[in-house]
This record gives C-alpha cells, sequence and structure tokens, in this order.
C-alpha cells in the first residue's frame, strides 16, 4: 500500500501543467541543468521554476548535484550551482494492480537458461517462476496471530492478487499478469502456478495447496 501512494504521489505531482513542463524539459537535457536554465526552457520566472523543481526533486522524480559551470576551482570560483536532471526512479500506476515488469524478468531468466543451458523453455519458465517464488518468500516478514490463509492474503496481497477468503477457499480476484495470460494463457497460467506454489513452499505453507482453477474475472490460481 505503501508503494502505491508513493507511486500515485509521483504521478500526481506532474498534473500540475508548470511542473509537468519542468519535468520534460530536464528529462530531454543531454545533461542536468540550472534552476536559470530550466526557467529559460519553459519560459518560467526564476522563482516559480524554483518552487516547481524543488517539488519534483521532494517527490524523487528529480534528482540534484552541484557543480561550478565556469570550471573555476579554489578561492574565488563562486559557489557551486544547483543544478537538476531526471531521477532513476521508475514511475507507473495501473489500476487493477499489474506486474509485468515481474512477468518480464520471469521470462527473460527463462530465455537465458534455455538458451544456456538447452532446456525446453516451458520448463525453464517453470523453474524460474519457482526460483521467483523462493525469493519472494524469503523477502516476506514473519507473521504470526491469523489463520494460515489469512496470512497469505497479506503476502498475495502486496503482489497485486487481491485475495479473498471464501469458503476456506483463497480465491485471487486479480491477475497480475492479465493481458499476457489472456494471449497466452497456458503458459502464464503455468508461470503463476509455479510462483505461487514456491512462494507457499518458501513460507513453510505446506498444508495449502495451489491449484490451477480458471474462472472469468480472476486469478487461474486458487488455494486451499
Amino acid at each position: 500500500m505503501d508503494d502505491f501512494v508513493s507511486q500515485v504521489s509521483g504521478v500526481s505531482a506532474l498534473a500540475e501543467p508548470a511542473r509537468r513542463a519542468l519535468y520534460l524539459y530536464v528529462a530531454a537535457q543531454p545533461e542536468p541543468v540550472s534552476r536559470d536554465q530550466a526557467a529559460e526552457g519553459v519560459d518560467l520566472p526564476r522563482h516559480t521554476a524554483k518552487f516547481h523543481l524543488d517539488k519534483l526533486v521532494e517527490e524523487g522524480l528529480l534528482d540534484t548535484e552541484f557543480r561550478r559551470l565556469s570550471g573555476r576551482r579554489g578561492p574565488g570560483a563562486g559557489r557551486p550551482t544547483k543544478l537538476y536532471r531526471r531521477s532513476v526512479r521508475e514511475v507507473a500506476v495501473s489500476l487493477p494492480p499489474r506486474h509485468y515488469d515481474l512477468a518480464g524478468q520471469i521470462l527473460a531468466r527463462a530465455v537465458d537458461a534455455a538458451a544456456r543451458d538447452g532446456v525446453p523453455v516451458l520448463d525453464a519458465v517453470q523453474r524460474a517462476a519457482a526460483e521467483c517464488g523462493h525469493r519472494l518468500g524469503a523477502e516476506e516478514p514473519p507473521r504470526a496471530g491469523g489463520s494460515v490463509l489469512d496470512d497469505l492474503a497479506v503476502t498475495l496481497a502486496g503482489l497485486g492478487y487481491e485475495p479473498r477468503v471464501q469458503d476456506d477457499v483463497l480465491v485471487l480476484a486479480n491477475c497480475p499478469f492479465h493481458a499476457l495470460a489472456r494471449d497466452h494463457t497456458a503458459l502464464v497460467c503455468g508461470m503463476n502456478l509455479h510462483l505461487i506454489t514456491a512462494l507457499l513452499d518458501e513460507l513453510g505453507h505446506t498444508d495449502v495447496l495451489a491449484r490451477l482453477n480458471p474462472a472469468p474475472e480472476r486469478c487461474c490460481v486458487t488455494l486451499a
């Protein structure tokens, strides 16, 4: 949830026209720019440009550095100038939540493994998905106090699955790989199953079974 709020905040910062113009100007420059250069580039007063540039820094969309533009050093060289450049932070908001970046990582690892080891691509995808599931499970903090399905619901909610407990079955109302699953159903649903199964194994939930149980408008995997 915190990441979602952070992403939305970053995107909403660009809704203000002057702020958006400054961001696009800075991003288009080959080198970091000063506030004077940015103000001139988008035809804004210097104090207005400073305000919006610093707001973009607060949101993590721009980074700053200090440098003497004259190239002079030592006494009399003057104060370094504050320069702005685009941040390496990536901002994306998708509703419902989608994680195509995660699917891309799994599939890229699978292609690399298939080319390197000569294994069938489908086997490589399943293996890469399981490795990802174990890694995600290892990153999860320990939880106590709730039922097994309730604890798993918290974990899977963080991955965008929108879990709901229905009659002792954990139904995943959202597929984070929806467009891929629609066009490549067998491949992506199998990847999903191996990812979640490995996640369960890493978390020690040997009493919970993930299985393919496709239905319209939800993830193909259920847990019970």
